[in-house]
């Protein structure tokens, strides 16, 4: 078997803010698989500033995996519990490699075209005119789920925001959720949620930073709104530290993302985990592109979560991969009539 891989830079079609500043780029990593005629290929997303990954020996440790491709995905996969992105790629590639379409990883309803996934509409920071803006068009296109990128602009201007969208719609129209990405300090957080639950929210994404469990377990105690930790799991990797970290805190949900967790293998231990102790997830993409969505998308249908997913992502690129992968109405479908290219 032979391994290589390569750099690709993703466009953002418009600048898109979150509380820890403006998006224009997004940076990827593939790496592809050849073996007996047959190829595979994988995303390595590692998130800048964000990842537990996003380390200067990075692509010094693809270079290894490439090298060293051969000693198999088990013993790869053990040797890089701290480059969660690169496991996720890896999972991915092998996946590929055995497939008759490289891309069907997961065959279902969904790939099938027969099935779609609930997803939410995402509005990234801005002015208030321009959330606004990103709103009207969400509702349009259909969604029911919103989720607002809240903790840049003044606070009692994004109350207004949510106010609007609940003065036409109620809960049971519009489900709407808040991600603060750790923007609150711990000692207005509460205060901040209680004015937040006004207005029937379905949940807060990490109000206060990562890395105060206390703080953040009682925030999860006292809190009228529910709150997600999403953050808060970039980095914990050992299964005892997994199942101590959510008794700990106790949070009304956990949000998986594969690629900051150690792939399929490290979101399912969280799954199992929040499982046993009756708390809540949903899964979202970390900014991948097509490649990297499409993996997550069918991994996510095979799980039947209920709940709308964080997988509306593929669009925000100018130059993502061609992929079936379409949006429409709420929903996330494979499109049959798509085919994927693979012009990078």
């Amino acid at each position: 078997m032979q391994a290589n891989f390569f750099k690709y830079q993703l466009q953002f079609k418009q600048p898109s803010g979150t509380s820890r500043g403006v998006l224009t780029y997004k940076d990827t990593w593939f790496i592809q698989l050849e073996a007996d005629s047959l190829k595979g290929i994988g995303e390595c997303g590692m998130f800048r500033g964000l990842s537990i990954d996003d380390r200067d020996d990075f692509e010094e440790k693809l270079s290894w995996v490439c090298q060293n491709i051969n000693l198999g995905l088990a013993v790869l996969l053990s040797n890089l519990v701290e480059f969660p992105s690169i496991q996720f790629g890896l999972e991915m590639a092998f996946l590929s490699l055995k497939q008759k379409d490289s891309f069907e990883l997961f065959p279902s309803d969904f790939t099938r075209g027969q099935d779609s996934i609930p997803i939410n509409g995402l509005i990234w920071m801005g002015d208030a005119h321009q959330m606004k803006q990103q709103i009207k068009d969400k509702l349009k296109d259909g969604f029911s789920c919103l989720k607002l990128k809240i903790g840049a602009i003044d606070f009692q201007s994004e109350l207004e925001l949510i106010k609007s969208i609940r003065t036409e719609f109620d809960a049971q129209t519009i489900e709407i959720r808040v991600d603060a990405n750790g923007a609150f300090k711990p000692d207005e957080a509460l205060e901040k949620l209680k004015r937040l639950s006004e207005y029937s929210l379905h949940s807060i994404e990490q109000p206060i930073q990562q890395g105060q469990p206390q703080e953040m377990a009682r925030l999860c105690a006292q809190t009228p709104l529910p709150i997600a930790l999403d953050e808060e799991l970039i980095g914990v990797f050992p299964l005892l530290k997994k199942q101590l970290l959510l008794e700990t805190i106790n949070p009304q949900y956990i949000i998986l993302k594969p690629t900051l967790v150690g792939g399929f293998g490290g979101s399912q231990e969280w799954i199992n985990l929040a499982t046993s102790n009756s708390i809540g997830w949903w899964v979202t993409s970390a900014l991948e592109s097509n490649i990297g969505l499409n993996a997550i998308a069918q991994w996510t249908y095979g799980l039947k979560s209920p709940l709308p997913q964080g997988l509306g992502t593929g669009g925000l690129f100018n130059n993502n991969i061609q992929a079936p992968l379409m949006v429409n109405s709420g929903q996330l479908f494979y499109d049959l009539k798509t085919t994927w290219n693979l012009k990078f």
